[in-house]
């Protein structure tokens, strides 16, 4: 990829090879991370080349810090890769938005619009009666694709706007 006498230059040891070494850590961790958001998710079958490229890629990262122990700006390039790879493998995981959600919905007004709009977007609802501090409110448990989720925080909001809810 590079001649030799390039590789030999202040240029590269101090500039490239760092910059390198962090791309390389960004990578991996990125993979890892998502290698555990599958997991955790049930998304088996592409794990292993997840893994598989990952330890590739880390392998690489860590034969140049070796091959270049002197080399202070390695070090500060892997772990500034080890940080960023969390942050990029956060942000992929959340615009994949993977799995399911509940959202739960409570109020103390009458909920019939509410659950028709609910409902009319084929989402699941469960109506329970409760106590409240206040007096007796219902609670809507919705089950929900997590990418669905601000559509149907706007539903409920047009329609109960003053209502309390949680996502788990």
């Amino acid at each position: 990829m590079f001649s030799e006498a390039f590789m030999q230059t202040d240029l590269y040891s101090w500039v490239v090879l760092p910059v390198l070494i962090f791309l390389c850590r960004m990578c991996d961790v990125t993979l890892a991370t998502l290698r555990n958001i599958f997991l955790s998710r049930g998304v088996r079958k592409i794990i292993p080349i997840i893994g598989f490229v990952e330890v590739l890629i880390w392998l690489l990262a860590v034969s140049s810090i070796i091959k270049n122990l002197h080399n202070i700006m390695c070090y500060v390039a892997f772990a500034g890769g080890y940080s960023m790879g969390i942050l990029v493998g956060i942000s992929i995981e959340k615009r994949l938005a993977l799995g399911t959600q509940i959202i739960r919905v409570i109020t103390s007004r009458q909920s019939e619009k509410l659950l028709q709009a609910l409902r009319a977007q084929n989402l699941g609802v469960t109506e329970i009666d409760a106590m409240g501090s206040q007096g007796p409110v219902k609670i809507l448990l919705i089950v929900a694709k997590r990418k669905n989720i601000a559509s149907i925080l706007e539903i409920v909001n047009e329609h109960h706007g003053s209502s309390f809810f949680t996502i788990e």
